[in-house]
């Protein structure tokens, strides 16, 4: 469908509105974003857009990571690097597998296609969780490893799906070759971020004009991811390098003070746009899932991915009990009922081939999954931390 500013402007409006009513109302904006969608697709207003795999992931997807990555704090970052670590690669792995293995025995499905369920839903999505966090008070701490786990959770996600892709199309897939794709991507991503960060760095230390300093910021969202998936290595991991590298040596005679002001509003208007779009439209496409033909697979996916990422959180955790790196068992519940969905689910899933075995069901089983995330999750997440505020606190 084509994309008229006429449309966009409309779903500005929304937003903008919305955002203001869930700020009165103490909910996270895409829980009020969602369900304005839900109620725009029943109104005499109606949006002729759609999510697709090109708009989300390469329109919506690459300021959003940028955005998230260019707030890292690198040194707090590499301090919890091992757990973070853990949690994007190992945990990861535990999650899908349990999805996989009970996507298998329950609905009978091959398990290439169960692995591929698991991958797609092992992505998560901060957002509202984060914008919680502004309204509650918690550590730094839990907001870096909720924001960071989150990052390195979608690069792996985004190289795992390429991973099973292959296998269901086909390809001959060993330990070896899996192994060599797998570090192939994720270097190619991780270079390819590395050189257009250091080239905008080069660039921006050679002016002081700060709208100057946003161009080549988004040359370094969108160039970096374009660059990565031009040669088939990972555009997400390439766009969170670059983030990364900007936000964190951006200041050594690089971006001026009003420049880097300018940059870091520039940005956080960028990700509330994209947010926006993705969840208004999300809302409004859910209406149109055939979700109650496919209600006993939701149902079931829904419990997976629950203890999946119990699993995740708690036995990644646990390997780190006894170490300096401990996480406290306040920050575990978080993290665990903090693991929403969102868009980097939605758009793998939307970009999966029209032939593909059970692609309905599982675009269905998508979005059903960040929709219950979002809508259940998100609102109980306030909750669960004024409860464990009142228990012990999760600022420890």
């Amino acid at each position: 469908m084509s994309w008229g500013i006429e449309r966009v402007v409309v779903l500005l409006l929304i937003a903008g509105i919305v955002s203001m009513l869930v700020r009165k109302l103490r909910l996270p904006y895409a829980v009020g974003l969602v369900l304005a969608g839900i109620g725009l697709a029943f109104s005499p207003l109606k949006i002729e857009m759609a999510l697709t795999r090109e708009l989300v992931f390469m329109a919506l997807l690459p300021p959003l990571l940028f955005e998230a990555a260019f707030h890292v704090e690198w040194r707090a970052f590499r301090k919890d690097l091992a757990v973070i670590v853990v949690l994007a690669t190992f945990g990861v792995l535990l999650s899908l597998g349990v999805t996989a293995f009970g996507a298998t025995k329950l609905f009978g499905w091959h398990p290439a296609l169960a692995l591929l369920l698991g991958v797609l839903l092992s992505a998560t999505d901060p957002v509202a969780v984060l914008a919680t966090f502004k309204e509650i008070n918690v550590s730094e701490r839990l907001r870096l490893l909720v924001d960071a786990e989150s990052l390195l959770n979608d690069g792996t996600v985004a190289v795992l799906f390429v991973i099973a892709m292959a296998g269901i199309q086909g390809e001959m897939l060993t330990p070896l070759s899996i192994t060599g794709s797998f570090v192939f991507t994720v270097l190619g991503g991780i270079v390819c971020g590395s050189l257009v960060a250091g080239a905008v760095l080069g660039l921006a230390g050679q002016t002081d004009d700060h709208l100057v300093e946003i161009t080549f910021t988004t040359i370094a969202a969108y160039g970096s991811f374009l660059l990565a998936e031009y040669f088939h290595f990972s555009g997400v991991l390439a766009t969170l390098t670059a983030g990364v590298i900007l936000g964190n040596f951006g200041d050594i005679g690089a971006f001026s003070d009003k420049g880097r002001e300018a940059v870091v509003s520039f940005w956080e208007f960028m990700g509330f746009v994209a947010n926006s779009i993705i969840f208004l439209l999300m809302g409004v496409q859910l209406t149109q899932q055939n979700l109650h033909a496919f209600w006993y697979p939701i149902l079931m996916v829904i419990l997976l991915t629950t203890f999946g990422r119990a699993l995740t959180v708690y036995v990644s955790c646990g390997l780190f009990a006894k170490s300096r790196l401990r996480v406290a068992t306040a920050h575990q519940h978080v993290l665990f009922w903090g693991g929403l969905r969102g868009a980097l689910s939605l758009a793998l899933a939307l970009g999966l081939p029209e032939n593909l075995v059970h692609r309905q069901e599982i675009v269905a089983i998508t979005f059903a999954v960040v929709a219950f995330s979002i809508l259940v999750q998100g609102v109980t997440i306030a909750p669960l931390l004024k409860l464990l505020s009142r228990k012990g606190s999760p600022q420890e």
